[in-house]
Order: C-alpha cells, then sequence, then structure tokens
C-alpha cells in the first residue's frame, strides 16, 4: 500500500492510495476525500465489548472505524486528525506491538489488530482516561499528536519518565507504571498530577503540546464572556 504524509508537521494529511482489493482501517470521521468506487464499512474498534461499553460512556474517542476496501485500482483515501499536530508511521510486527493513547489514533494497513485494555479508575494513563489502546499484528500504524512527535528509544533497563498529557505511544516491550508526581502539594499545585515511568528497551513517543493546558488556557480567554453574558 503506498502513501503520503502531506503538510508536515503542524497541518498534516494522510493519503492512502490503495490497488483493487485493497484495505486500510480509519477512526471513524478521519476521512476528508476518497474516489467514489471505495467501499466503506463501519464496525466497533474494539474487541472487548466492555472497553466499547466503556468508551461510550464515559464520552471518550468513537468507539467505531471504518474499513476502506477499493473496488478497483488506483483508489484514494485521505485522513485528518482533529488536533493540530505531526503524524508519524509506526511498524507494527508481530514480535513488537504499541500501546497508544485512545484519541492518538488515524489509521492502520488491513493486517493490524486493535484491542483496548482497560486500565482502572485509579491509574489514569495518559492523563484522559481509563483506557488506552493495545495495537499488534503485522503492517502500518497511522498516529496523530498534538503538537510536533518527540521518539526516545529506551535501552534495556533505561527509564524515562513521561507527563501523561504529552505520552503518545510506546512499545510494548516496555515496562510501565503510572504514578503520582512529587508529593501532595507538587500534585495539586505543581500543575502536574499523573506521570508515567517506562522502562525499556523499546520506543516512547512524546507530544509537544499538552491539550489539557491549551483548553485551559483558553477557557481564561473565553470564559470570562461566557459568564457575562450568562447573567
Amino acid at each position: 500500500m503506498e502513501y503520503e504524509i502531506k503538510y508536515k508537521p503542524s497541518y498534516s494529511m494522510l493519503v492512502v492510495k490503495l490497488e483493487a482489493n485493497e484495505k486500510v482501517t480509519a477512526e471513524a470521521g478521519a476521512m476528508t476525500y476518497m474516489d467514489p468506487n471505495i467501499d466503506v464499512k463501519t464496525r466497533m474498534r474494539e474487541k472487548s465489548i466492555l472497553g466499547t461499553i466503556g468508551l461510550k460512556l464515559m464520552g471518550g474517542q468513537s468507539f467505531f472505524v471504518n474499513d476502506y476496501t477499493a473496488q478497483q485500482d488506483p483508489s484514494e483515501v485521505a485522513f485528518v486528525s482533529a488536533p493540530v499536530g505531526d503524524i508519524e508511521t509506526l511498524a507494527v510486527k508481530p514480535s513488537q506491538g504499541y500501546i497508544i493513547q485512545s484519541s492518538s489514533y488515524i489509521a492502520s494497513t488491513q493486517d493490524v489488530e486493535l484491542d483496548i485494555k482497560w486500565q482502572g479508575f485509579t491509574k489514569g494513563l495518559f492523563g484522559q482516561g481509563l483506557f488506552m489502546i493495545k495495537v499488534f499484528g503485522d503492517g502500518t500504524l497511522f498516529i496523530n499528536t498534538f503538537g510536533a512527535i518527540d521518539k526516545h528509544t529506551l535501552k534495556p533497563g533505561q527509564t524515562l519518565i513521561v507527563d501523561n498529557f504529552h505520552l503518545v505511544a510506546f512499545s510494548d516491550t516496555c515496562d510501565y507504571k503510572v504514578k503520582k508526581f512529587g508529593g501532595l502539594k507538587s500534585t495539586l499545585l505543581g500543575g502536574e498530577g499523573l506521570v508515567t515511568e517506562i522502562r525499556g528497551p523499546g520506543d516512547v513517543y512524546i507530544q509537544t503540546k499538552n491539550l489539557r493546558e491549551f483548553v485551559e488556557w483558553l477557557w481564561t480567554l473565553l470564559g470570562p464572556k461566557v459568564r457575562s453574558r450568562a447573567r
């Protein structure tokens, strides 16, 4: 399958060229345009019914994906992500998959499988939810970030501590644990709350911008206007 990522790094768009009967899977709502001879089928993204229900109840990322299959060749379809940021490709192999935050998924080739891994209410991995996606199989994964992508390759035993709102993905060969940042005072007043300690070997992908901080900054501009109109 041929593909091209246009307009990097801030306004990236993924353009996929499909041969006859070739398929690509993408997050529902990510498509920007496609040729009319592409067949589209919608299905649940998660293999786990618990993960599917949980995402819906918690208002998380769409729990549907679309399968785009070319009926004739060549056919073209393009995808974008919601945040202003970059698109990166990850090679998924039988010996190495990835764990990614649910909102970073854009698309994947047909031999890549997606599944949800339940994290529980206390772990807060990736800063925004109870869910992350387990990616495995053999093919190509396309992810997006808010801001640019910063990649770190960890050697066996090497450790990196990442703020949960900046963590995008890491290799499933890594060990990890989520913990508080500093003491209680640091957690309440220092701006950070939970961090993830990741131990190699494997790759870690970090986004340079923090979506939570952006939303809070935006609210400082919009909040007074909203409150004044509500009076």
